[in-house]
């Protein structure tokens, strides 16, 4: 069976059909096929020229499998069966979905909290083998974590250079350290594929098919549909033209219920990088199957259930694993044509990342808190408190700053493992504000919505949960530790916003209670 899209709604279909007329019209089932880069506009052609790869993708990634499965074998070979992933975003995504859905092992480490980088380094090293992943080859966290692992190996009496594979574009800085120090195999992702488009490329399949994912499956299933990207009907076409439809411009996510594990996230990463920019975009909020905003009907809220029914207005998505990918990759192209934006660029995520490296450089000096409540340090934006001395004041003062056609963004710089409970706040808040409720873990989410809060419309309010390490670790070879790298990436983050004249609560826990004391008022 072929990914298909079934759109429910009276004014959501006729919106999808004078969308997929407008397109067929344009021809851009054939040029898009044919890369063709003058689809999204003149300021998007240069981007767009080097950004087509993923097209091509299926025929790619086939020439990395005999590579691919003899290292696997080889590693199998002399007992190392457990894979670690280090990387962000597009790097990272994917090989989870991948992954949690064939129900293999991959731990990944998208993340600088110092206890769950400690908790990745406390594996059966003498097991372990370590992909690490980095188009640009220059990403911060992914290089702080490489020297960790590296440093671990080396304690631990391991050849550190056998136990750690790369992924990485051609000529980067990581592919030159890794030939340096002899690693043990370096595979090149395409050039031309963007991270967030990058599932079915080495990015998405090097660490998957070490973990024991059948890599051949998912690039069969993915062929299945490439061959339809001609058709002026394809899935993926119906999809893109589907998206933001009616003035929908909030795109509930719903994957909980298929087998697709963690499909929400890797959709939300594609979806918001791509096209929140030049104050437009659409919001991704992955949500859960009973969560309130697919209960609302709201104007600008459309419901996407994935391998789900469909709701009684919104659209359903289905088919497996490797279809869904292509087919919501086509679709997010698509759209981008229809916003009238480059869906290739990310102009918005280098901000943060330079504003936490100036602040890592320069080392300022703690700024004070508005006020101490229990176990909790409250921050804010000027204005934001309106005289509040209470943690039940302030996050009420946030909420009340929610526009009509708003939404809130809950950003926690915690360990996503550990701290897993603090997720119930999402839907219990969007029940409490009628809005929609974005949930994620930093540094992870600046690799996704962390584009669409800067460069989406100015419609969102932010909340950031910082803090509660139990032990900071050191970054080998760096002057900052893992606590200070983190702290600087929620305050970069929190500034630039700020500098957007967005609204920002930091609630800062000065100790592991204050994460009960904020549940208590945020659900």
């Amino acid at each position: 069976m072929i990914v298909s899209v079934t759109v429910n709604g009276g004014s959501l279909r006729e919106h999808q059909a004078k969308a997929l007329e407008a397109l067929r019209h344009d021809d851009v089932p054939t040029r898009l096929l044919a890369h063709d880069p003058t689809l999204w506009g003149p300021d998007a052609e240069q981007e767009a020229r080097i950004r087509l790869g993923w097209l091509d993708a299926v025929d790619v990634s086939w020439k990395l499998i005999p590579e691919l499965l003899k290292l696997r074998d080889a590693l199998r070979g002399e007992g190392i069966d457990h894979v670690v992933l280090c990387g962000m975003g597009g790097s990272s995504l994917a090989p989870e979905v991948i992954c949690k859905t064939a129900e293999v092992e991959l731990t990944v480490l998208d993340s600088t909290h110092p206890d769950q980088v400690r908790s990745a380094l406390a594996c059966d090293l003498a097991r372990t083998v370590v992909v690490v992943s980095s188009k640009s080859g220059g990403t911060l966290e992914t290089d702080s974590q490489r020297r960790s692992f590296v440093e671990a190996f080396t304690t631990a009496g391991i050849d550190a250079k056998q136990r750690i594979v790369v992924v990485t574009d051609p000529g980067s800085s990581l592919e030159q350290l890794a030939r340096d120090e002899g690693y043990r195999a370096v595979f090149l992702a395409d050039p031309d594929v963007g991270g967030r488009y990058s599932a079915l490329t080495a990015f998405g399949l090097v660490p998957s098919a070490l973990a024991g994912a059948d890599v051949e499956l998912l690039l069969d299933q993915a062929a299945s549909f490439a061959t339809h990207l001609s058709d002026d009907d394809n899935t993926g076409l119906q999809l893109g033209a589907a998206l933001g439809a009616d003035g929908r411009d909030k795109i509930a996510i719903d994957a909980q219920a298929s087998p697709l594990a963690g499909f929400g996230d890797w959709a939300e990463q594609l979806i918001a990088e791509s096209t929140g920019k030049l104050g437009k975009g659409l919001l991704p909020v992955v949500i859960e199957p009973d969560a309130p905003e697919a209960e609302w009907q709201a104007a600008d809220v459309h419901v996407i259930r994935v391998l789900g029914e469909t709701p009684p207005v919104g659209t359903s998505v289905t088919g497996n694993l490797g279809q869904q990918f292509l087919a919501w990759e086509y679709a997010v192209a698509v759209s981008g044509r229809l916003l009238g934006i480059d869906p290739f660029d990310q102009p918005d995520v280098e901000s943060a990342k330079k504003a936490a490296r100036g602040l890592l450089d320069q080392q300022p000096a703690p700024q004070a808190p508005a006020f101490t409540d229990g176990n909790v340090e409250v921050y804010a934006t000027d204005g934001l408190l309106n005289g509040q001395s209470t943690l039940q004041g302030a996050v009420a003062q946030l909420l009340s700053a929610v526009p009509g056609n708003g939404y809130l963004a809950v950003m926690a710089y915690l360990d996503r493992f550990r701290d897993a409970r603090l997720h119930a706040v999402r839907p219990a808040l969007a029940k409490r504000i009628e809005r929609p409720v974005t949930f994620g873990w930093g540094p992870r989410f600046l690799h996704s919505t962390g584009q669409y809060h800067k460069g989406g419309p100015p419609i969102g309010v932010y909340l950031q949960i910082t803090g509660y390490v139990l032990n900071d670790l050191p970054i080998p070879g760096r002057e900052f530790s893992y606590g200070t790298l983190i702290t600087a990436q929620a305050a970069g983050d929190g500034k630039v916003l700020a500098d957007h004249g967005r609204p920002v609560l930091r609630l800062h826990l000065k100790h592991s209670k204050g994460l009960s004391e904020i549940l208590k008022v945020l659900t």
